[in-house]
């Protein structure tokens, strides 16, 4: 192929990659457009629903519920969570609460010894051990439901602290409804501040649950419940097919086929459940990995089945595919940042300012769109979004950072590799501390082994860095303009995940909890 055929087939590549960016952009806009449209009326509606229900429905007729708390290993907060989850507001005649421990430490013996002196404070809690963990977290969600009592079944994971109010705001939405599936609330953020890397992830966290996800629900659109802080309806549960262990998102899985079986379900923006924020940066690629990967594993599961649907309107279908498919942005962001060095510097002869400016111009815009949805959200969430518009290069930096580690997840997804169910480290009362550097007292020091080892990923991270960076000098010296100056912020988020991994991981080592 001659010179010239290579830049075509590169400049024609780099657009393809563009354009199909700029439809997960463009989304962005559509969400805060649906969530805009809606907020006040669905807002008022459900207040209304509330206090109409509390007002009529004595304790008495109040439907039974369980309390699933799947666990592996958690001997630093589960004693929070069982605690917070035993303190709910609710006649305790008609609140059972099982612990599903699939653990293999000394959690075990916490979560035995809890049991027993809850159980003689007089509540309805069963500790279920398996002694191996099939089916990961699905399977222990679907070994506990053939001896839950409940109608609902609520879900936390360990990270989570719910309110004691939780049940009394949730229940009253699906006992109102014989045909709602599931609610889901809104997560809060327990350690928010407690570094630069928590505070990015709850601003990336409160767009999806401030913005998208009411969005999604009030435009009756498909939107997913979480995994936790939320309430099933146990014949939804059911009829769809129950827990399934065949993608590692198995709570997504379970949304879209208990909607496809036409129950509706219900998103709550103003009832907040706080959780921990992974404070390592290897625990939190781990998470996003799994989470990438599982949505496109159930998006190969179930986007035949949704667009095969004539009852399906074509707009529900586009947004289901953007939904399922969102993890997909990471290799177009990686395949954007390679093409600009090939397109820039190669070939930098060919080139004038006039048209090398808009290529990377275009490539700003395609990657904005979710950091401007990241930045309504904090009106929403946290009353304010100007001083969150500071944060701005660091939130872009940040999520390009994260592309390779998340390429990785789609790559594999795509390929149909299995994967285990790796689980999210969690610290407890050291991650909720105003500083990392805290101090804790020799008494309450414990080793922990809850860290996820170093991947040889962060190689490749810090070489995607000097790529930017490099990119960035060629294009400044085809253009003589700073118009790649976002390369910059490519090279900076890359470099930063990347030496962050290194680390973060020798600091888990020394880690005492």
């Amino acid at each position: 192929m001659t010179r010239d055929g290579v830049l075509l087939v590169t400049l024609a590549l780099y657009l393809a990659t563009s354009a199909l960016l700029h439809v997960y952009a463009i989304n962005a806009y559509v969400m805060i457009l649906l969530f805009l449209r809606s907020r006040r009326r669905k807002r008022q509606a459900e207040r209304e629903l509330h206090a109409r229900f509390t007002a009529e429905v004595p304790d008495s007729e109040l439907p039974s519920v369980t309390t699933q708390l799947p666990i592996y290993n958690e001997r630093n907060v589960i004693e929070r969570l069982l605690r917070a989850v035993c303190a709910f507001d609710y006649p305790r005649e008609s609140h059972e609460i099982q612990v599903l421990d699939d653990s293999t430490d000394d959690t075990r013996e916490i979560v035995a010894r809890l049991v027993t002196q809850l159980r003689e404070a007089g509540h309805d809690v069963h500790h279920l051990h398996r002694t191996n963990r099939e089916g990961f977290k699905a399977g222990a969600l679907a070994a506990g439901l053939p001896v839950a009592r409940g109608e609902l079944i609520a879900i936390f994971d360990a990270d989570f602290v719910p309110p004691p109010d939780f049940l009394r705001q949730t229940v009253p939405f699906l006992a109102s409804d014989p045909r709602c599936g599931f609610v889901q609330t809104r997560w809060g953020h327990r350690n928010r501040r407690f570094s630069p890397l928590t505070f990015l992830q709850s601003i990336g966290i409160d767009g999806h649950f401030a913005v998208e996800q009411p969005a999604r629900c009030w435009g009756d659109l498909f939107f997913n419940f979480n995994g936790t802080a939320g309430v099933w309806r146990r014949e939804a549960i059911d009829a769809a097919g129950g827990w399934q262990a065949d993608t590692l998102t198995e709570d997504l899985d379970l949304s879209y086929r208990t909607q496809l079986a036409g129950w509706r379900s219900r998103f709550l923006v103003d009832v907040v459940t706080p959780a921990e924020i992974p404070t390592n940066i290897n625990a939190l690629k781990s998470q996003q990995y799994r989470w990438a990967k599982g949505s496109i594993q159930a998006a190969r599961k179930l986007l035949p089945i949704v667009w095969a649907r004539r009852d399906i309107r074509l707009f529900k279908k586009i947004e289901a595919t953007i939904h399922l498919t969102h993890y997909m942005m990471h290799p177009l962001i990686l395949l954007l940042t390679l093409l600009i060095l090939p397109l820039v510097f190669l070939f930098h002869d060919r080139f004038a300012a006039a048209y090398v400016a808009p290529l990377l111009v275009l490539m700003f815009l395609g990657l904005f769109g979710p950091s401007s949805l990241y930045i309504f959200s904090q009106s929403v969430a946290e009353g304010s979004w100007k001083r969150t518009l500071l944060w701005l290069p660091a939130m872009m930096a940040f999520g390009i950072g994260l592309a390779v580690n998340n390429t990785r997840a789609v790559l594999s997804a795509l390929m149909g590799r299995g994967s285990e169910f790796v689980r999210t480290p969690k610290l407890g009362h050291i991650a909720e501390a105003d500083r990392a550097s805290v101090a804790v007292p020799p008494t309450q020091r414990r080793v922990t082994a809850y860290r996820q080892p170093l991947s040889h990923l962060y190689l490749l991270e810090i070489f995607m860095g000097v790529w930017a960076l490099v990119s960035f000098l060629g294009s400044w010296l085809a253009t003589g303009t700073a118009a790649g100056a976002f390369l910059l912020v490519q090279a900076a988020g890359f470099t930063y995940v990347g030496v962050a991994s290194v680390v973060h991981e020798r600091g888990a080592r020394n880690l005492r909890c």
